[in-house]
């Protein structure tokens, strides 16, 4: 299986020329019946060999970590990040595997943060401070060497990470300051997202999957902290706050048809529900509260699915033009 990355390597060194790659790609899609810019493609698994060298990279990591552990915890997270790194070093850096590459990447920057943290103790604030900068540090390095898409996302999450245990340290119970936090990291998160989708609207770069994963990252940090703020999580579910739930996640639905990211409102879907299934147990007297909401929301994303670019149509063609060019292009079926 070949990714756009794959073919723009190709083109980089003279394989193939750049309109024959244009061609093939027209082609696939023609006979797909799907425009490439409709696929949302991000590259997981190259193979079952990935699945097959994720299994043993964790046997190796974990056994090792284990053992080094009963020990001296911190010597057995050190050394478990070092592996990482140095497994990256032959499965990311030589043999180019998607999935092991995304496993060694959360191994290699949580051992960071495990370390760190080990050395301060679990009730030291500072620890986890210092931790999450550490760890934004090792995400920072890791994609200078591997260049993971998925590093960038990780890397943001621990910058954010940061910025939310230092208002942690600053208002230690102001539930209130954390959730406006959070819900500023969401937004920090999703511009850097629209940073790198605007510079691949075509959708066949290595950007579009890092703000792929930059989209998954967003989506939770903005609605959650609006979820806590109604009290639906503490089981207020009037049935103006289930409402506003609704429309909430309407806005996103029409946010991520505008901005072509199935993933930006896939990633918030949970929360959705959770509102429907109380919606219909309170209010509609019905017995299999998930069950119908699953029904609906199943059968809605069904249908977005299907009429996906007339429905971006509808919204992107009205946009200013400026604003039309650093989104994908509309292509109708």
């Amino acid at each position: 299986m070949y990714t756009d990355e794959d073919l723009n390597l190709a083109v980089k060194k003279g394989v193939f020329t750049a309109t024959s790659v244009d061609e093939f790609r027209h082609l696939m899609s023609s006979s797909n019946g799907t425009p490439s810019v409709d696929e949302e493609n991000f590259r997981l698994v190259g193979g079952f060999n990935d699945i097959f060298v994720v299994i043993a990279c964790a046997l190796l990591l974990f056994s090792s970590l284990w053992v080094l552990q009963s020990i001296n915890e911190s010597v057995g997270y050190l050394v478990f990040t070092a592996l990482a790194w140095g497994l990256s070093e032959v499965f990311v850096l030589r043999r180019k595997m998607a999935l092991p590459a995304i496993v060694l990447l959360l191994a290699f920057v949580g051992g960071v943060f495990a370390f760190t943290d080990s050395l301060f103790g679990e009730q030291s604030s500072y620890g986890v401070i210092l931790a999450t900068a550490l760890s934004t540090l090792a995400a920072y390095l890791h994609w200078r060497r591997f260049s993971v898409p998925i590093t960038v996302a990780v890397g943001t999450g621990a910058a954010l990470a940061m910025l939310a245990s230092v208002v942690i340290s600053i208002f230690p119970n102001s539930t209130g300051v954390l959730m406006a936090t959070l819900f500023l990291c969401g937004c920090i998160a999703f511009t850097c997202a629209m940073y790198w989708d605007a510079a691949d609207t075509s959708r066949t770069t290595r950007k579009s999957d890092v703000a792929f994963w930059l989209h998954l990252l967003s989506a939770p940090l903005i609605i959650h902290p609006i979820f806590s703020s109604l009290g639906v999580l503490d089981g207020n579910e009037s049935l103006i706050n289930m409402a506003m739930i609704i429309l909430l996640y309407v806005f996103m639905t029409v946010m991520s048809v505008a901005i072509d990211r199935r993933a930006f409102m896939v990633s918030s879907l949970i929360y959705v529900i959770y509102a429907l299934s109380s919606l219909f147990e309170n209010y509609g007297g019905v017995g299999y509260s998930f069950a119908a909401t699953g029904v609906v929301m199943g059968a809605f994303l069904l249908m977005l699915s299907i009429y996906w670019q007339k429905v971006r149509a509808l919204f992107v063609l009205n946009l200013p033009e400026r604003i039309q060019g650093y989104l994908p292009a509309i292509k109708e079926k």
